[in-house]
């Protein structure tokens, strides 16, 4: 008799815990997807397609190649620290006192690590001039970056959903205001240069990193940077497997632009880079609003999984609200993203009119594919972040090097023949690879599976849409913006009918006590 109340307390305990978990989920997922909709659309589509347009192609293909190079090396910054951290955190909250001061020393020392490799690096491949000037900027922005997000990583560590959330909009919120009196007011004089974008990122980063710092401090205590040694090993030992996964995410995630610039050479790489950058403008965005998942899913997945929670419901949840919104966009664009492309860019100065349709052209063919890379990157998201909670980073290191071998021989194969068109087809290719490597691995590991009534759904709606985007192109009733919000309409309309999201399910998740 024991045993049986024993059993049906613990049933009893899984159940409260479940239900909690997914109520945290699915209300500050609410709360953060509000707050980035309400600031990341006007950030990408006014002030950051504003400055490319002012700037024109080449000289954002300039930047873009710079910041993407200062991101390669981007886990020199943390190695691996910030995953750690996070998981450590939410499975052992009273550690955020006895770690904070050291890690806080830590991170100091590797923004002078990052500094160097950072420079050595670009003065062997041949950077020289406006180029190190421009990357000291972005590189001491990505050495202010990388600290926000460790600093956030204690406030989601500690379940602070909504708090955290705030902190994620601030500086696109300061660089929205700083780069709208640049860009439109004329208060400086004279044209808008792309160094002015990076000394905004700098103002709105530290403002952001300042904020963070005091709501950590409200919980740790006072900050006393000190140097251990012992202490040094001890986190590094623990957080290298997390550094090799971030470092071989990174290069196949953001080498593109780098290789598209350096492979074909001249002013031809930066404008084939410029244009890489118009298409992955809202790739970008979208990975944004997939990575809100992965924060409000570690520290969720390493709780329960520590706890012996059932995962089951919490993973079909996530990746049902995801894959299918992401289905949706990238069904939609693959119809609408040519005209999408000609209302974001417009012709620069000297530009002829066949010189900006066929930019306009590539970069939709570019877009098609990136949308759809959109698609493999949420479902990394996810399962990546459930096979980091439950500490399989070896087999993710490996899915990771895997993606990038794949990505870096495509690119050598098709950005010399193709251009940037090739490089948007080796990242969907890397992208799609490592999806697929990761949910096998996840589903085996964790022993989890998907009905053949939702799989099946997920089909029917992507065959659905293609049959409503192609019925609504034949007959061109009205003008592209109506049938593309037709087509977004009726892909959650599907989502619905098949149950793909369960809105029954999700008011019951969070009308429950």
């Amino acid at each position: 008799m024991k045993i049986r109340k024993s059993n049906a307390a613990d049933r009893t305990s899984n159940h409260a815990t479940f239900v909690l978990m997914q109520k945290k989920f699915l209300k500050n997922l609410a709360l953060i997807v509000f707050l980035n909709l309400l600031v990341k659309p006007f950030w990408i589509l006014g002030v950051d397609r504003s400055v490319q347009n002012v700037v024109g192609p080449e000289e954002y293909g300039f930047y873009f190649t710079v910041f993407n190079f200062s991101f390669l090396f981007f886990i020199f910054l943390d190695l691996g620290i910030t995953n750690f951290n996070n998981r450590n955190i939410a499975q052992n909250n009273q550690l955020l006192k006895k770690h904070f001061a050291g890690i806080a020393t830590i991170k100091l020392m590797l923004g002078l690590l990052y500094a160097v490799i950072v420079f050595c690096v670009a003065l062997l491949i041949g950077y020289r001039g406006r180029e190190l000037y421009l990357l000291a900027w972005v590189g001491f922005n990505q050495f202010l970056l990388s600290f926000i997000l460790y600093l956030r990583s204690n406030v989601s560590g500690l379940l602070l959903f909504k708090t955290d959330s705030l902190i994620s909009v601030l500086d696109r919120v300061l660089m929205i205001a700083i780069c709208s009196v640049l860009l439109w007011t004329g208060i400086f004089g004279g044209r808008f240069k792309i160094e002015w974008f990076v000394y905004a990122q700098t103002v709105a980063y530290v403002i952001t990193a300042f904020v963070a710092l005091m709501v950590v401090l409200s919980k740790s205590g006072k900050l006393r940077l000190n140097w251990s040694f012992p202490f040094f090993i001890l986190i590094l030992k623990k957080s290298l497997p997390f550094a090799l996964l971030v470092l071989l995410m990174s290069f196949y995630n953001r080498i593109d632009p780098v290789l598209i610039e350096r492979l074909i050479g001249g002013s031809l790489g930066k404008q084939q880079s410029g244009i890489y950058a118009q298409a992955f403008r809202l790739l970008d965005a979208g990975q944004n609003f997939a990575f809100l998942f992965a924060v409000l899913l570690l520290p969720l997945f390493s709780k329960m999984i520590k706890e012996a929670h059932p995962i089951q419901h919490l993973v079909k949840l996530s990746f049902s609200i995801i894959i299918t919104g992401s289905l949706i966009v990238a069904l939609t664009s693959l119809f609408y993203g040519k005209d999408l492309m000609l209302l974001m860019y417009t012709s620069f100065t000297g530009e002829t009119t066949t010189q900006y349709m066929a930019r306009i052209d590539l970069s939709a063919r570019i877009f098609h594919l990136l949308m759809f890379s959109l698609v493999a990157i949420s479902a990394n998201y996810i399962f990546g972040t459930l096979l980091t909670a439950n500490n399989n980073l070896k087999i993710l290191n490996i899915i990771a090097f895997t993606g990038l071998i794949t990505n870096f021989l495509l690119n050598f194969i098709l950005i010399p023949r193709f251009y940037a068109y090739g490089s948007g087809v080796a990242s969907l290719s890397a992208q799609g690879l490592t999806a697929l490597l990761q949910m096998v691995f996840a589903l085996r590991i964790l022993k989890l599976r998907f009905s053949l009534k939702f799989i099946t759904g997920l089909l029917s709606l992507v065959l659905l849409m293609l049959f409503t985007g192609f019925i609504l192109a034949y007959f061109n009733f009205s003008s592209w913006t109506v049938q593309a919000l037709i087509m977004l309409a009726a892909g959650m309309v599907l989502a619905i009918v098949f149950r793909l999201w369960n809105l029954r399910e999700f008011y019951t998740i969070l009308k429950e006590r």
